[in-house]
């Protein structure tokens, strides 16, 4: 069989997009973060990981100006050989600092620290252990490594405890979990994994994309619940708090060391653009120097999914600005994204192999910068089209 044989026989994307239901890779003409243009159509966006809304910050992109004036649009190499400024290594020690670790490194995309660092460090002999519902990046970078993969049931600590259990005691043993898993918006159970972990002689990396800049005062799920120092590496990305793009793992200076020389995605591809490093920074010190950016995105998915699950909408296990509406059914879930991008609200549709085939769902996150008038708009029209389809 002709490899691009299945190509060619492929139609799903080809068939939604011939009913008008295809809702991705769809181009932003202007986006100001809370606000976006497609076309001549004006939306409120609750669809981005901008959660601190730093994008559009001022200081942000002046950083990222000034530093692309200074240095050029990229290093043209690998961290490993040409491409490390000494802005990399600043920011690798501001980092460290603000996570609580001893050192960090930075990647040039948060996919490329989960793929580099999983698989880098679980070897042959090794297992890693992941919760079912970890990112795929993290999926694949236990794909990637030469050690045993294990699952355990979502965010169900005594599942882990018995997957541990089976595995030698003298084996290489590394559990991966999200901090904030990005499609339910619930949070792991730390604590509780922390010392499972321990009493197994496991160690613990904990993907926090979607944690910093909005729990732990924005460091984080270690630091929101109180496990800093029993979590041994924090996986951080810049393409959503940090208004960025990017990502870093933080830990120990010997396995930092480690990973820098082992990392296949990071010695073999090219390094953070100047502009990027620049912004990140920035941010950083955006986040310090206004806390009520991080006190506001709480306070708005507080108040967001208290009100959609007043208006009956089911929300799952959602405790962060991540907030699913669980529709269930695909074709169901693709015609209310469509209603809600018609009238103004972009959401994300997500479907099967993302979630399960039940689990349908539209995917909503909120931002520092949505203003009330934005949020009740969005409620509104929730109500609007959730009354029209039964719904609600």
């Amino acid at each position: 069989m002709d490899l691009f044989e299945k190509c060619h026989n492929w139609t799903e994307a080809r068939d939604l997009m011939a009913s008008g239901f295809y809702p991705y890779f769809m181009p932003l003409d202007e986006t100001e973060g809370s606000e976006v243009t497609i076309g001549d159509k004006r939306l409120v966006m609750i669809g981005s990981n901008n959660y601190l809304g730093l994008t559009t910050h001022p200081k942000v992109r002046e950083a990222a100006i000034a530093a692309t004036r200074q240095f050029g649009t990229s290093c043209t190499g690998s961290r490993f050989l040409n491409g490390t400024l000494a802005w990399h290594l600043e920011l690798e020690q501001r980092l460290a600092e603000y996570m609580g670790k001893e050192a960090a490194l930075v990647f040039s995309t948060g996919y490329q620290v989960n793929v580099g660092t999983i698989s880098s460090l679980v070897g042959r002999g090794d297992y890693v252990i992941t919760d079912k519902d970890d990112h795929a990046s993290i999926v694949d970078g236990c794909r990637l490594s030469f050690g045993t993969l294990k699952r355990f049931r979502h965010n169900v600590p005594e599942d882990l405890d018995r997957v541990l259990a089976q595995i030698p005691p003298k084996a290489g043993k590394l559990v991966v979990v999200d901090g904030v898993f990005s499609m339910a918006g619930d949070i792991a159970p730390l604590p509780a994994i922390v010392e499972i972990c321990q009493r197994h002689g496991a160690r613990l990396m904990v993907d926090d994309a979607h944690s910093i800049g909005v729990l732990g005062g924005g460091k984080g799920t270690s630091i929101h619940l109180g496990v800093n120092d029993g979590v041994d590496l924090i996986m951080g990305t810049f393409s959503k708090s940090f208004a960025s793009l990017g990502g870093f793992i933080a830990g120990s200076e010997p396995v930092i060391h480690y990973i820098q020389h082992h990392a296949r995605s990071l010695i073999f591809s090219a390094s953070m653009p100047p502009g990027n490093v620049a912004a990140v920074s920035a941010a950083l010190d955006v986040m310090l120097e206004e806390p009520e950016r991080i006190q506001r995105v709480n306070e708005i998915g507080d108040h967001m999914r208290s009100e959609f699950q007043r208006l009956g909408f089911n929300t799952g296990p959602s405790q962060t600005p991540i907030i699913p509406i669980i529709i269930g059914d695909q074709n169901a879930t693709f015609l209310t994204w469509k209603l809600l991008f018609e009238e103004g609200v972009y959401t994300n549709p997500v479907i099967p192999p993302a979630v399960p085939a039940s689990l349908s769902l539209l995917r909503t996150s909120y931002m520092a910068t949505h203003t009330n008038d934005q949020l009740a708009f969005v409620l509104e029209k929730f109500e609007k089209i959730g009354k029209m389809l039964g719904m609600i």
